[in-house]
């Protein structure tokens, strides 16, 4: 039963729950570059290579037999490799940037503390002030 109740108390925990929303914001994000790269950054780049598709690139290792269907097509399938790198590369730039924002956030809760209370006057300043407040008194 202490299993059970620490493993609750491990789940309730904050950043167990702050972990997992940014594991299934990942995974979706993941979906949404994956989309970029492929239907909207890599039609143009292949049209300017002349209707190139780069998920299509592949360097053939063993081609495969079409007499019988034993044997398969060997390939080094480096065009998704391509594209997998340049997903790669907008999610390490677009957690690159969240970064740095969140750096800077935290830079400019630094810079603004709380403002200070006056230090405390010396020993000399108290008794400079009590000679003050004495002559100020109407000599009666």
């Amino acid at each position: 039963m202490s299993i059970l109740k620490e493993f609750r108390e491990f789940i309730a925990r904050g950043n167990v729950i702050d972990l997992a929303v940014g594991v299934i914001i990942g995974a979706a994000f993941n979906g949404i570059v994956k989309s970029l790269v492929d239907q909207v950054i890599m039609p143009p780049i292949g049209l300017l290579m002349g209707g190139l598709d780069f998920s299509k690139l592949e360097w053939v290792l063993k081609p495969e037999d079409p007499a019988t269907t034993a044997v398969e097509k060997v390939a080094i399938q480096y065009g998704a490799f391509i594209n997998t790198v340049i997903q790669f590369l907008i999610v390490a730039a677009v957690v690159f940037l969240l970064v740095k924002l969140v750096n800077q956030i935290r830079r400019a809760d630094a810079e603004d503390p709380a403002p200070e209370a006056p230090p405390a006057p010396t020993p000399q300043e108290k008794l400079l002030t009590e000679i003050r407040d004495l002559l100020a008194r109407p000599k009666a």
